[in-house]
């Protein structure tokens, strides 16, 4: 069976090198779903979905994502669980899925249509591969800790994902999680967050401080690693790292660029539900296809 998975030893640097090449080709062609999608609709959340496709395929490319998967059975029970509890970005969430091979790329076309199982909110009921409905933020890390406490009374070595934002890191539910996952030792859980600055109601720092995040995460017990989260070499050396520790849950932390990759959407003041023009698209792809040259 085709699986994704990587549980090896380091490798020698030209694999590696191999490796981080691949990596981008697939963050490259995750950022391409989306750009499908959104032109489906003409708008929605791509400046998310341009911006943590990098975190997206360090584990959803295909023999070299960091899940253990097989994407032809979702439901496998010893796979690893990589919860989105940030529902609207599942424009990304659904362009790594194909990537992985959960789902064609011919069904990206039907996002958001009627009786798609692409919704544009996720939702486990209708996506393969789609762990937990998101969308009320703040659940998806309390989902984790019950998950992974779960999984470590079956005597399971699989581990729990989840996929976080910094307007996310605003829930106290979200800290009440994070002091249950240290409180428990639960070394199988990898909280990943988002850091792209941005809200519903506006920039994160003014709509309610969060900062400083890494610091606050280790007050509460937990490995902390902060990297760009559109740098491919940091993400893989963060991962190898997280790996690796045990005794306490760990935390990534991405700061990545709404847009990124395309230079113009970039730089778009209404970002958070962004409208893009029907000529923009084509152009936004030209971007991407220049950039990976």
């Amino acid at each position: 069976m085709t699986s994704v998975t990587t549980h090896q030893p380091p490798a020698p640097a030209a694999e590696r090198d191999r490796k981080i090449a691949r990596l981008r080709e697939a963050a490259t062609r995750i950022r391409r779903h989306a750009l499908t999608m959104g032109e489906v609709q003409g708008q929605g959340y791509i400046g998310q979905a341009l911006g943590v496709a990098d975190v997206l395929a360090m584990f959803y490319a295909r023999e070299d994502g960091e899940l253990r998967l097989r994407p032809e059975d979702p439901e496998w029970a010893g796979r690893d669980r990589f919860l989105l509890s940030i529902g609207h970005y599942a424009i990304a969430f659904y362009a790594a899925l194909a990537e992985a091979g959960t789902i064609p790329v011919a069904e990206l076309e039907t996002y958001g249509t009627d009786d798609s199982r692409l919704p544009m909110s996720g939702m486990a009921s209708y996506t393969p591969g789609m762990e937990i409905s998101g969308g009320s933020l703040g659940h998806g890390l309390g989902v984790a800790c019950g998950m992974a406490l779960g999984l470590r009374q079956l005597g399971s070595d699989a581990r729990v994902f989840n996929l976080l934002s910094d307007g996310e890191l605003d829930e106290g539910s979200t800290w009440e999680a994070a002091m249950a996952c240290a409180h428990h030792g639960l070394d199988n859980v990898t909280a990943v967050v988002d850091v792209n600055g941005l809200q519903a109601d506006g920039p994160t720092p003014g709509v309610l401080r969060t900062e400083p995040v890494t610091e606050k995460w280790r007050a509460f017990g937990w490995n902390a690693v902060r990297v760009d989260g559109n740098d491919i070499p940091a993400l893989l050396t963060a991962l190898d790292g997280i790996r690796e520790h045990t005794g306490s849950p760990s935390v990534l932390i991405c700061d990545t660029r709404t847009g990124r990759g395309v230079p113009f959407l970039e730089t778009r003041e209404k970002a958070h539900f962004m409208p893009v023009a029907a000529h923009e698209w084509q152009a936004a792809r030209d971007h991407l296809e220049g950039a990976h040259q």
